[in-house]
This record gives structure tokens, sequence and C-alpha cells, in this order.
């Protein structure tokens, strides 16, 4: 995962700071595409959080009980 960090927190950031001037609706005719662009940010924020923190924590929680489950059958 320490290798992956950077390259997904640059995609990240640069598709919200592509999305700011929709959702701040600095560009011209963005009030229509205002509420379109803050659920994408929300979203891509979202994701990176699960792919980052969530996933990762869930993994290593079934890996842990995985190896205790092999471990108590190699006792008996």
């Amino acid at each position: 995962m320490k290798a992956r960090f950077r390259p997904i927190m640059m995609t990240a950031l640069s598709d919200v700071a592509g999305m700011l001037p929709l959702a701040l609706q600095l560009a011209l005719g963005a009030e229509r595409f205002s509420p379109l662009a803050i659920t994408v940010i929300g979203g891509i924020l979202a994701a990176t959080f699960l792919t980052m923190i969530v996933i990762p924590v869930i993994y290593a929680t079934f890996d842990g009980i995985k190896q205790k489950i092999i471990n108590g059958f190699e006792a008996v």
C-alpha cells in the first residue's frame, strides 16, 4: 500500500481540484452543473477513504483471523 499511496492521492486530489470551479460556480454556466460536481467530489473522497483506510483494515482483520484459525488447527 505504501507504494500506491502517492499516485492514488495525486489522482484523487487532481480530480477534486478540477471539479472545484464547477462546485463553487466560478465557471460560466456552472450553476447547472454545481450539484453534479459536488456529488462527484463527495464520491471521489469517499472512494479514496475506502481505498486507503477501510479496505486495508478489513483485509488485515480477516488475515489475522485466518492466521489464528490456521494456528489453532496446527496446535491440535
